[in-house]
């Protein structure tokens, strides 16, 4: 059942811009706080960090999701760095970029039963707002920016390797060859296009063809590859895709 808040002046909005929103879970902060690892000496720090723009004009958590990112990325690329120490730099930003994505953030929210502690404005409580995989990232990185205010980089670093652990085990499965590689960097540009693949080229005799692929990501020059498979011939043109993004 939905706990339903509203403003304290006439007009539905109190002083701190709340309109009329609702939060799901009965269960006080303070179980969320468990679910944390942290005990809040500024507890409204946490309310904002929980408070959803559509709930709120003043006080969203717009602002500490900007900082949980930036919080998010370093402990990610630390932990690539110590974890990976024979990943070539372009590998290590192809990691990063899967592990800070909103899918990411999301399952991480998700891990933690975040979406029933947010407060939502009712309507978008309705529509499933919290399940909706941009709010939950959203709420997620502004939680670990919370945890970085009041409680210091250490424990929003334990947050986040607690959390995030099950992901950085399935990096293995996700980065198999440059065509997965190239295919991660793609999705983790907002509004990124999946790579295209044409074949350019065969040539040679049947028993020993050549084949030339371009492969073409949305705001670059295509790349080309060979090989005597088709298949063949897309790995190269991804790695060498991967190449020039990672040099640049």
């Amino acid at each position: 059942m939905e706990a339903r808040i509203s403003g304290n002046s006439g007009n539905g909005r109190g002083r701190s811009g709340i309109t009329g929103c609702s939060r799901s879970s009965t269960e006080p902060l303070s179980e969320l706080e468990t679910r944390l690892g942290h005990t809040f000496k500024d507890r409204d720090l946490l309310a904002r960090a929980l408070t959803h723009a559509s709930a709120s004009t003043i006080q969203s958590n717009e602002r500490l999701e900007f900082l949980g990112d930036r919080v998010l990325g370093l402990v990610i690329a630390e932990q690539l760095h110590d974890r990976f120490p024979q990943d070539a730099e372009g590998i290590m930003a192809l990691k990063l970029n899967a592990l800070v994505r909103s899918e990411a953030c999301a399952r991480a929210a998700e891990k933690i039963g975040l979406g029933e502690f947010l407060i939502l404005a009712n309507s978008e409580a309705v529509s499933g707002g919290r399940r909706k995989e941009a709010i939950l990232a959203g709420a997620c990185e502004a939680v670990i920016a919370a945890l970085y205010l009041d409680g210091g980089f250490d424990v929003a670093r334990d947050f986040i390797l607690r959390n995030w652990e099950e992901q950085f085990a399935g990096l293995g499965r996700d980065m198999r060859d440059a065509k997965t590689a190239l295919q991660e960097w793609a999705q983790a540009r907002k509004g990124g296009a999946a790579p295209i693949y044409k074949l350019v080229k065969r040539e040679g005799p049947d028993h020993a063809p050549r084949f030339v692929v371009e492969v073409d990501v949305t705001g670059h020059l295509p790349m080309t590859g060979e090989g005597s498979s088709k298949r063949e011939a897309e790995q190269a043109a991804a790695k060498a895709m991967l190449e020039k993004l990672t040099a640049e």
